[in-house]
């Protein structure tokens, strides 16, 4: 009997063959373990899990976790550092950064918008509402008439789960009278006035400042804190609309001007 030319495939070697192109088919629909480490931390941290300052697992940590290197826990954790989600610490370990973000001086901008720019989630929670009369100092802060009706109204804006910037409010209401009507609950008052009510002019006050009692309690933080705080009124036609203080924790925020030289004056 002549047997035919050309080598037998078993019929086991045919199924690992299979079994090793589908396996090989699958690890290339995955991401690559140090990328898939990297959006679990990330989304731990922007998600309020991991607050700032937490202290994220160890390396060798992850390491026994992933059942991976150590170089590919080290290649996730270095490209957090860099987005600026982490910060290394020589012999502590590697921790969650506090949010710090910039805006420019001369903008009224909406407090969400800053949270929202350091990828995290933003929150708002009002504290206290209250309708009444303008007092002395109301009246020569915002230059309003005796006995001028306003609304004062105490809200905290919180970035993940922490507080972010505290926000105290007087609102004219000759100037907006609709704002008699609204309750703050769901909307921060400066993005409402801004969508509805038209402004031509704003002075900002901007100083440091040790938190007291109250803005230490409500920014969980310790009283004597240095804070930055905002104090800006904003007028339409010579009539003041709004007076706010935003009280910020110093480390989570600053303030960026742009400027240029002026030109000097061809006939000076």
């Amino acid at each position: 009997m002549t047997c035919p030319t050309g080598r037998l495939r078993p019929a086991s070697a045919e199924a690992t063959i299979s079994i090793d192109q589908e396996k090989t088919r699958t690890e290339a629909k995955e991401p690559p373990l140090h990328r898939r480490i990297l959006e679990e931390v990330e989304g731990k941290i922007l998600s309020g899990e991991w607050p700032p300052g937490h202290r994220i697992p160890f390396e060798h940590e992850l390491t026994e976790q992933y059942q991976c290197s150590r170089m590919t826990v080290n290649k996730a954790i270095t490209e957090l550092v860099k987005r600026g989600l982490i910060e290394r610490r020589r012999k502590s370990g590697s921790y969650v950064t506090h949010p710090h973000a910039q805006s420019a001086v001369l903008e009224i901008h909406d407090i969400r918008l800053e949270v929202e720019s350091l990828g995290l989630r933003y929150r708002y929670e009002k504290r206290t509402r209250l309708d009444r009369s303008a007092k002395a100092a109301d009246r020569r802060l915002m230059d309003l008439p005796e006995p001028a009706p306003l609304t004062e109204i105490s809200a905290l804006h919180f970035a993940g789960a922490q507080p972010f910037c505290l926000e105290d409010r007087l609102i004219n209401l000759v100037a907006v009278p609709e704002a008699a009507a609204e309750t703050f609950d769901d909307t921060a008052p400066g993005a409402w006035l801004i969508s509805r009510v038209p402004w031509s002019a704003a002075e900002h006050r901007i100083r440091a400042v040790g938190a007291d009692a109250r803005a230490a309690d409500l920014l969980a933080i310790a009283p004597g804190t240095a804070c930055l705080v905002v104090e800006r009124r904003t007028w339409s036609g010579g009539v003041y609309i709004t007076h706010v203080r935003l009280t910020y924790p110093g480390e989570k925020h600053e303030l960026v001007a742009e400027f240029a030289p002026s030109h000097p004056k061809q006939n000076a």
